[in-house]
């Protein structure tokens, strides 16, 4: 597809390279004086592995343009720029820790830090093999870097994905939160017709906790206007109400006129499904049955990796999914968020 005129160029070099996508976008035009001819004049956004990112790329700078020279910029060289002010006021030992957390990273270092996305920072923690009070401190570190980051404007503030690490691996008592894989949701879309499939589905595609999709009654559920109402939820943020995606929505009228039970979701009995019964019946059996190791918690995870995959602000994340974490001042202040932003958030994945 051809893109608009102005918005820049995406294309393949040849031979055989790690990064062959080349990004240039057009910043002024130069008129030669003798022979009269107008000059575009280029700057290169940077080398990509694959069409998708390339053009990813090309439409985050269109949306948000921002200084190439700045963005050029990689994580080892922005942690040096930050280690020059920050250890001035620390300890030793807070530093020592910090350069510990810093070489963790090393397969990020090189990386330009306007590229590194969720998926990267994650792949840090699983494979570092550390536990959980170490991984803590590189979450720290990361949450150090982007704030740096965005201060001296080398990110935009929604860049910030650090809430959403799961540092879970490093705890010994508990279990890492794993997301599907692209390959399993296909094979639970194939598996659709399965009434207690299209009960993953929804849960993947809403991001509510298992209790709250257990707990959700059919008088708040409004098919008509795309959305269901939580009213209890284990946290004070976890109030709110959720976009239907439309993806989703026949399964949602699926279960709404399957019988006469108050609450959508119900056992083969037509009775309320409990977790203890919903957990080895109706959702171990079936990752068995599809050789996947995931619980039911793995849903939410997903549901918010998807949304942060499709570059959502962590605003409308939160809300989405009544995120407790930790929220900024314009996050505080901007409480009241469009239904239809929701809407469309979740429609994107």
């Amino acid at each position: 597809m051809k893109l608009p005129n102005g918005y820049g160029s995406v294309r393949k070099l040849s031979g055989k390279r790690r990064n062959p996508w080349h990004v240039q976008k057009t910043v002024d035009y130069s008129v030669d004086l003798e022979t009269k001819k107008v000059k575009q004049q280029r700057i290169t956004l940077g080398f990509y592995p694959t069409q998708k990112d390339a053009l990813q790329a090309l439409a985050d700078y269109n949306s948000n343009p921002y200084d190439i020279k700045v963005a050029k910029i990689t994580f080892e060289e922005l942690y040096e720029r930050w280690k020059k002010e920050k250890f001035e006021s620390i300890s030793a030992s807070s530093a020592r820790s910090y350069d510990s957390s810093f070489q963790l990273c090393e397969k990020i270092h090189k990386m330009r830090f306007v590229d590194i996305k969720l998926s990267h920072l994650q792949s840090v923690i699983d494979q570092s093999g550390k536990n959980k009070p170490q991984l803590k401190f590189v979450k720290t570190l990361f949450n150090q870097l982007f704030k740096y980051a965005i201060m001296h404007e080398i990110i935009d503030q929604n860049k910030n994905m650090v809430s959403y690490l799961n540092i879970e691996k490093g705890n010994p008592n508990a279990r890492k939160r794993v997301a599907f894989t692209k390959d399993e949701i296909d094979l639970l879309w194939s598996k659709s017709s399965d009434e207690y499939v299209k009960a993953i589905l929804m849960l993947i595609y809403s991001g509510v906790r298992i209790s709250e999709m257990l707990n959700l009654k059919k008088e708040n559920v409004h098919l008509d206007k795309n959305y269901f109402e939580v009213i209890k939820s284990k946290t004070e943020s976890g109030i709110r109400i959720v976009p239907i995606a439309a993806k989703t929505k026949p399964f949602f009228e699926y279960w709404y006129n399957k019988n006469d039970c108050e609450y959508l979701l119900s056992s083969n009995a037509g009775d309320r499904l409990l977790y203890k019964r919903y957990l080895p019946v109706y959702f171990n059996q079936y990752m068995d049955d599809y050789n996947m190791k995931h619980r039911p918690h793995d849903t939410r995870h997903t549901c918010i990796s998807l949304l942060a995959e499709q570059h959502v602000e962590q605003t409308i994340i939160k809300k989405i999914v009544g995120h407790a974490g930790a929220e900024t001042l314009t996050e505080r202040v901007y409480t009241h968020l469009d239904f239809k932003v929701l809407l469309d958030a979740i429609n994107k994945i």
